[in-house]
């Protein structure tokens, strides 16, 4: 089995004999392994196991292979695997091992680690485990020790006891006390009496440092967004170590903070992250600006050269196309008017009058290319009446007296004669808009000059009354009412239709019934053809009309942005938006990669004495030695109080400033007044429990409390849950 690893393997294994014991602290944060008697282990590592894919063929044979990797990854290392699919697994559920899979890839690594071969282990093993660990759970760990490896003896005994023995042998605290343990996923409280652990006494809450850390990386992701990806957890776990501390008095420490303090200020710690300031936009120089002036004018004559070519071949194509067109009109005229379509037939024209337009057409286009002006009817604009019988002979010819060709002639002429007239139409309309809003503008000018700030009021006043009654034809649109009565939460087909549409569709429901009570007789009367006029798309001018609230809008904002530079022009939805604006896009600066760490100092470790800050219904720290107590066979006051003098805090939690004051505070408020309360901490708690196994099972007594596999076979797994040592002996 191949490993990675950055721990040095030991090499003096075979020089102990088979008679000392091996330790193991199996925590569900890290694996401590090494021999007894010893102050040290030898081999720590996290108690994780990942097991990537290689992709390179540097360190094995085979590019693909899965690699074990136990403990944390070099981050050196990890551009040679392939992590993406395989994350890190812990063979712990809270405090209790359940995958023996990745606990023998743990094993068979600390086993590597410590030098062993793989002929097997011949010496006795001490491995802790959880207060009131599941017999199932010592059982398989038993199991697994005599099966795979081949060990000769087993002993189990709790990490926490482990702890306060060592620490009572130096004087830290007395036989009868109370250790609180807060651990990685779980924190534990145990009773000792004369010596003796009490398991009826102890409790537990589900709750640790991993519960910290975690809540803290939450914290800081929300707090800046745009770092979450610097929040991993390693990088969480090591802000808790050097910044958190335990506030003494929770609520007042955040009264600090609310009110903004000259304390709060002192306590906030920052972590300033790596930040590349932009480079500065030097301006060019002179000459560079000559430079780039004179390439741009150069790029801009060759587009003008291509572009003149192309109008010039343009001009040529169309000169050639006008020739041959009239070329054409000049044969017609030789040819019969029966025989026209018929001499026709090829070119793809249908008529004489069709080669005209054609004519026409490309004429005004040559003319437009060579930027020449239109040809307007001059005359006709200074007196239609007078051309009517001049360019439109035939307009007030009766029909009677024309003969077929003259009757073509004057339809043609006719609609001639209206196109002309529709322009000129047009022509004085736009003519007399433009002079109304000529009007308009200058009478809006002198009111302003009059008044600016009544003006400029009036016209906001305008904008915003224009922009309510475009959101409102809006909000009918799409939500089929203004009043918001839509109780289903959905929009259906009818409530997207326009107020056109829906009457429409009222009218196509209804109507059948209506004229026949039932009977399907619409359309058997004269009047019903009018009703279907009303119900053809015809009529739906709600669609077909320009919307002059929106070009009313758009002059409003026009004249607004001339007149006032503060205006800044609302867009679609704004009225109706209730929460905050969205902050615009900026550049970040390097105070945004300042991280401020003020309030979550003490935030999240509070969560040991109120879980309930992250949705924990369980008791903290201070309550759970009272609970201890109270499960106590003994109701003796002298006991209780022989416990309270000596309670030890160990585990990785325990080092986190003020937690013995906070919770001897704790403590004393939920005890009589006048009890003797001590709180001490550990003399390392964190390596004590190992450091208590490895005293314990140097005794030579030490064979008396471990079982072999002899016994493990004769009395089977209902034995194991009555299974107890002595601590005594240490």
């Amino acid at each position: 089995m191949a490993f990675v690893s950055r721990i040095r393997r030991q090499s003096d294994y075979n020089t102990y004999p088979s008679s000392i014991p091996i330790v193991i602290d199996n925590g569900a944060s890290y694996f401590r392994i090494g021999w007894a008697g010893e102050t040290e282990p030898r081999v720590v590592f996290r108690n994780i196991v990942q097991r990537p894919r290689h992709k390179a063929t540097v360190l094995l044979s085979s590019t693909g292979e899965t690699v074990t990797i136990v403990g944390d990854l070099d981050p050196s290392m990890m551009k040679y695997f392939d992590c993406t699919r395989s994350g890190p697994r812990s063979p712990f559920d809270s405090n209790v091992v359940y995958q023996f899979e990745i606990m023998e890839y743990i094993l068979d690594y600390a086993f590597d680690r410590l030098g062993a071969n793989g002929s097997g282990i011949d010496h006795p093993i001490l491995i802790t485990e959880c207060a009131c660990n599941p017999v199932q759970s010592r059982s398989k760990m038993a199991e697994l020790l005599f099966e795979t490896y081949g060990v000769p003896a087993v002993a189990f005994g709790v990490d926490a006891a482990f702890s306060y023995k060592y620490n009572q042998l130096h004087g830290i605290c007395k036989k009868d006390g109370i250790v609180l343990c807060p651990g990685f996923t779980t924190t534990h409280s145990i009773p000792f009496v004369d010596g003796e652990p009490i398991y009826k006494g102890s409790s537990r809450t589900n709750i640790g440092g991993y519960h910290v850390t975690d809540y803290l990386k939450q914290l800081l992701s929300l707090k800046y967004p745009f770092h979450s990806s610097r929040f991993t957890w390693e990088k969480a776990e090591d802000l808790k170590l050097e910044h958190c501390y335990i506030a003494p008095d929770y609520a007042s420490e955040i009264r600090l903070f609310q009110e903004g303090r000259k304390e709060a200020e002192e306590k906030t710690s920052y972590w300033q992250l790596p930040w590349i300031p932009p480079p500065t936009e030097v301006p060019p120089s002179e000459e560079e600006i000559a430079r780039k002036a004179a390439i741009r004018e150069k790029q801009g004559q060759r587009l003008r050269e291509m572009a003149e070519a192309k109008r010039v071949s343009k001009i040529n194509d169309m000169e050639n196309q006008l020739i041959s067109l009239r070329f054409l009109l000049k044969q017609v005229d030789q040819v019969e008017e029966d025989d026209i379509p018929t001499f026709l037939s090829d070119t793809g024209y249908a008529s004489r009058q069709e080669l005209e337009s054609t004519i026409t057409k490309v004429t005004q286009s040559l003319r437009k290319a060579r930027g020449e002006p239109k040809n307007e009817p001059a005359e006709y604009e200074e007196n239609p009446d007078s051309l009517n019988n001049e360019k439109y002979p035939l307009m007030n010819v009766p029909d009677d007296i024309l003969t077929p060709e003259q009757l073509k002639d004057k339809k043609r002429q006719m609609f001639l004669k209206t196109t002309a007239e529709g322009r000129l139409r047009a022509r004085q309309k736009r003519n007399e808009e433009e002079l109304e809003k000529e009007k308009r503008n200058q009478l809006e000018e002198e009111r302003r000059r009059e008044n600016p700030e009544s003006y400029l009021e009036e016209l906001q006043a305008q904008y915003k009354e224009v922009l309510e009654r475009v959101e409102q034809k809006k909000r009918l649109k799409t939500n089929g009412s203004s009043n918001g009565n839509n109780k289903s939460g959905g929009i259906g087909r009818g409530e997207r239709l326009s107020a056109a549409q829906r009457e429409r569709m009222r009218l196509l429901t209804t109507a059948a019934f209506d004229r026949g009570k039932g009977e399907d007789t619409f359309g058997s009367r004269d009047e019903d053809w009018q009703l279907y006029k009303l119900m053809s798309k015809d009529n739906d001018d709600d669609d077909e009309q320009p919307d002059s609230d929106e070009a009313e809008l758009a002059r409003l904002s026009s004249r607004l942005q001339e007149i006032d530079p503060t205006f800044v022009q609302k867009v679609e939805g704004e009225l109706s938006q209730t929460s905050g604006e969205v902050p615009r896009v900026r550049p970040l600066t390097e105070e945004d990669y300042k991280i401020v760490i003020g309030i979550e100092r003490f935030r999240c470790p509070e969560i040991l004495f109120h879980p309930n800050l992250i949705g924990i219904d369980q008791v903290g720290l201070d309550e759970m030695a009272g609970t201890s107590i109270r499960r106590l066979p003994h109701d003796e006051k002298e006991l209780e109080e022989r416990l309270t003098s000596s309670i030890l805090m160990t585990g990785g939690c325990s080092l986190l400033p003020g937690m013995n004051e906070r919770l001897e505070c704790g403590i004393r408020m939920i005890r009589p007044c006048g009890s003797p309360i001590n709180v001490v901490r550990a003399m390392d708690p964190v390596l004590d429990a190992w450091r208590g196994a490895s005293a314990f099972a140097a005794n030579l007594n030490f064979l008396g409390n471990a079982f072999t596999k002899m016994d493990y076979d004769e009395k089977g797994e209902d034995w194991l849950r009555n299974y107890q040592i002595r601590y005594n002996y240490l």
